[in-house]
């Protein structure tokens, strides 16, 4: 449950459907948000210039990129432009896959959260209409809260902080129709795994068809696509 009132949350921000909504949540709720998106080594920038104007649409108080270059690991076709991006449905967890990427990102989120004083972490990942990435599963999130609170001065002072993920449990569909009775313009979006130069979707990967799954069953046109 998300706690009402004027204080700061970090609110992890990748400039897609999902962050954006999480983003609108966060300042839905009354917190002062904290944007932070991550270059780490990404096959495109695209997504990165999306989380700057989603984060200024969005009203978050500061953005902040951070330079990880997690690409010298490989292993993920969003990292090494040596596998190819699928553009059909694949079985088990899909070569998009980044190792290790929630924990990398939520534990830099973390120590921002302690530095600010806040306990509050949000995250736009989705356990119902996704890739089937473990680091978007109900039991890593618990398990990430419970090493927040165990790794940290603050927890060890008694702080208990607190990683909220909003869109969970929400069909794709729900999350753009709770997007939108917040205001959030899906048109400065960008959910695309491979994008062209000019930053349009390719409309065949799987984030491409997750998302159009979602417009098409909340009834709507997406306006990233007009």
């Amino acid at each position: 449950m998300l706690v009402v009132g004027d204080k700061a949350a970090v609110v992890l921000l990748s400039g897609g459907l999902d962050s954006a909504t999480t983003l609108a949540m966060a300042r839905k709720a009354g917190f002062r948000c904290y944007a932070l998106s991550f270059d780490y080594g990404q096959r495109h920038k695209s997504e990165l210039e999306a989380a700057a104007v989603v984060a200024r649409a969005g009203g978050a108080h500061e953005h902040r990129v951070v330079a990880l270059g997690m690409g010298f690991i490989g292993g993920s076709a969003l990292t090494d432009r040596a596998l190819s991006v699928p553009q059909a449905p694949t079985v088990g967890i899909p070569i998009t896959y980044v190792p290790a990427r929630n924990t990398v990102f939520l534990a830099v989120a973390l120590g921002w959260a302690e530095v600010l004083g806040t306990q509050d972490l949000f995250i736009g990942v989705n356990a119902v209409d996704y890739s089937g990435y473990p680091d978007c599963r109900p039991e890593y999130l618990a398990a990430f809260e419970g090493l927040a609170n165990l790794a940290t001065k603050a927890g060890v002072e008694g702080a208990r902080f607190h990683v909220h993920a909003p869109l969970l449990h929400l069909t794709k569909a729900e999350i753009i129709k709770a997007g939108m009775e917040l205001g959030v313009d899906y048109g400065l979006t960008l959910s695309c795994y491979a994008p062209n130069e000019t930053g349009r979707p390719c409309r065949v990967c799987d984030a491409c068809r997750l998302r159009a799954k979602g417009f098409a069953e909340a009834g709507v046109a997406d306006p990233a696509l007009i």
